[in-house]
């Protein structure tokens, strides 16, 4: 097995989807797991369309976790960063969809948000080797929302400093996985200082910073190399990297779940640009065809349930950009 050259961290769970689709949460009568969780979608994305990745975070000694570690394996992902928490159980998050295919987390059933493993991921059993090998480290912002995991997330940062890789932020909004949502700002704007490229919803942007213009955004953080703000299929894809600013129109389909497809679409981004390595942002026209293929993994990824269960093979987005 390769070297994973790119690493998630972060959590790994599972979706309940309802069943009936535009139905609020007390009028769901049946709900369908699928395996998710931000990070996870990523390395799972990359690890598909052909890029060794390993995954980093915890779950819990039951059956759920023992589901999501074989779910990782049986993809090829490195799985030697995953801690077992043999008290906490693996997260399992209820997701409403409505009849365009878009979702809403809804809560976490009997359990608090702070009660799951992956809010217990411990810093001092983060492998070393894997820093070592790897060229990407790609997190969300949930994590930070536990104190744990948070001093996890920094180790990991300071790591990726250190052996230099490139750090990938999506932010990820989710304000009920937090139990103070008002310490969510102030945690999120520490991450700046380590990123290189960052992800932004456009609602996510403007809760951050007041504007979605990508170009404001990148000076206003300064030393990073690419600024990217989608709209969930609704609006343009803006981007500012490497000085270049642009945009695109999302591919139109027929969407059936939107879970998982920001996190589709990031893992084409870094997907091509370790394929293509980090010199081909040198160019306006490479930049774009990146940006394309990003969105063609994403476009994807919505046409069927479940986010993991729905990520394209790479003749799938060869297939699907001929056409388009």
């Amino acid at each position: 097995m390769s070297n994973p050259v790119i690493l998630g961290l972060g959590e790994i769970l599972f979706d309940l989807l309802a069943v009936e689709i535009g139905q609020s949460f007390p009028e769901v009568k049946s709900w369908n797991p699928y395996p998710g969780g931000a990070p996870a979608n990523v390395v799972c994305a990359v690890q598909k369309l052909g890029t060794p990745a390993a995954f980093i975070g915890a779950v819990g000694s039951d059956q759920a976790g023992t589901q999501l570690v074989s779910l990782l394996q049986s993809l090829g992902v490195n799985t030697s960063g995953l801690q077992y928490s043999p008290s906490q159980p693996t997260r399992q998050v209820y997701v409403l969809r409505d009849h365009q295919g878009d979702r809403c987390f809804v809560g976490f059933g009997d359990y608090a948000t702070d009660q799951f493993a992956d809010c217990f991921l411990d810093d001092f059993l983060l492998p070393i080797k894997l820093f070592v090998e790897a060229e990407f480290l790609v997190i969300g912002t949930l994590s930070l929302a536990s104190p744990v995991t948070r001093k996890a997330v920094f180790r990991a940062l300071e790591l990726a400093d250190f052996y230099n890789l490139k750090v990938v932020i999506d932010v990820n909004l989710r304000p009920n996985f937090w139990t103070n949502f008002n310490d969510a700002k102030p945690l999120i704007n520490q991450l700046w200082q380590y990123a290189d490229f960052v992800k932004f919803a456009a609602e996510e942007a403007d809760w951050l910073f007041n504007t979605q213009d990508v170009k404001k955004i990148a000076h206003l953080l300064n030393s990073v190399e690419g600024v990217i703000v989608t709209n969930g299929g609704h609006g343009d894809i803006n981007y500012y990297i490497n000085d270049y600013q642009d945009k695109i129109k999302p591919f139109s389909v027929n969407s059936v779940d939107t879970t998982g497809a920001g996190d589709a679409f990031l893992a084409g981004f870094i997907h091509q640009l370790y394929q293509q390595g980090i010199d081909s942002l040198n160019d306006a026209n490479n930049i774009k065809q990146i940006i394309t293929y990003s969105a063609a993994v994403g476009a994807l990824t919505t046409l069927k349930e479940g986010a993991i269960n729905a990520l394209p093979t790479p003749q799938d987005v060869v297939n699907f950009l001929q056409v388009h």
